[in-house]
């Protein structure tokens, strides 16, 4: 274990792949809803992320000369950045952000692709998400997809080429923590991607629950910018992330119905 406070995750050889590419650190963090530029790096140390969620259409990195710039605390050579089309509720709308994404980071292929469907819940339009996955795909671009937690359509995200499928844990910004692990479990075992839970988490153990159940990742940001303080809650969500990440490797006991002596009974004297 790293004994380093704000490193990643050390290096035993078990490392996320997306797209070809590997990193320590199983959790991905936004860069939304903190107070400033500095909280907002501060969090992302804290939190040991290696790659960091950026809404095109809310943040600036680069398309407005005259405002703070993301990456000026998060830089490019330091940190993957990964776009994403939040707030867009159309296959067309998410497909244009995407490719100025790519634009404003000469020629950055790795994307997160969500697209909404309702306003107040923010679930994903299922139909629109899979029409734009296909046309970015199409088009060269390494989707890493926003979803339910419907196993099928998992599968088919997985099918078009997706390089990362991210269903939702719970509603985006809910804090309601893991609310389907059997249709997470489904998803996890059959797929051939990285899954990361993205959305529903709000505290430490919904991090190691996730992660428990064989999620190769979690994507979060409410959870950490909306703590009381953010700074401390990202690392604490680092390290539930590692430990969920090393008992979903040690391998659990089984659940009984009865006690178990934890001391061998057999050949006791008298």
């Amino acid at each position: 274990m790293n004994s380093t406070p704000n490193a990643p995750m050390a290096d035993d050889g078990d490392t996320l792949v997306i797209a070809g590419k590997s990193y320590r650190s199983r959790l991905l963090t936004g860069t939304g809803k903190f107070k400033d530029l500095e909280e907002t790096r501060a969090a992302t140390v804290a939190a040991g992320a290696e790659i960091v969620t950026v809404a095109i259409r809310r943040t600036n990195i680069g398309q407005d000369a005259g405002e703070p710039n993301l990456l000026d605390v998060l830089p490019p050579d330091r940190y993957t950045i990964l776009p994403n089309t939040a707030g867009c509720y159309t296959a067309e709308e998410a497909v244009r952000t995407c490719r100025l994404a790519r634009e404003l980071l000469d020629g950055h292929a790795l994307t997160k692709l969500e697209v909404l469907g309702d306003e107040k819940t923010l679930f994903p339009d299922v139909v629109q998400t899979l029409k734009a996955a296909e046309t970015l795909v199409a088009d060269g671009f390494q989707v890493m997809v926003y979803t339910s937690d419907d196993p099928i359509l998992a599968r088919r995200l997985e099918e078009i080429g997706c390089v990362a499928v991210m269903p939702l844990a719970a509603p985006i910004g809910s804090g309601l923590g893991i609310q389907n692990r059997y249709n997470l479990l489904e998803i996890v075992e059959n797929a051939k991607v990285p899954i990361i839970v993205d959305a529903g988490v709000g505290t430490a153990s919904d991090a190691a629950i996730a992660m428990e159940l064989g999620c190769d990742g979690v994507l979060m940001n409410t959870a950490i910018a909306g703590a009381r303080d953010p700074v401390l809650m990202a690392r604490a969500m680092k390290r539930a992330v590692e430990a969920g990440r090393d008992a979903f490797r040690a391998g659990r006991i089984p659940r009984k119905r009865y006690a178990s002596a934890s001391s061998p009974v057999d050949g006791l004297v008298g």
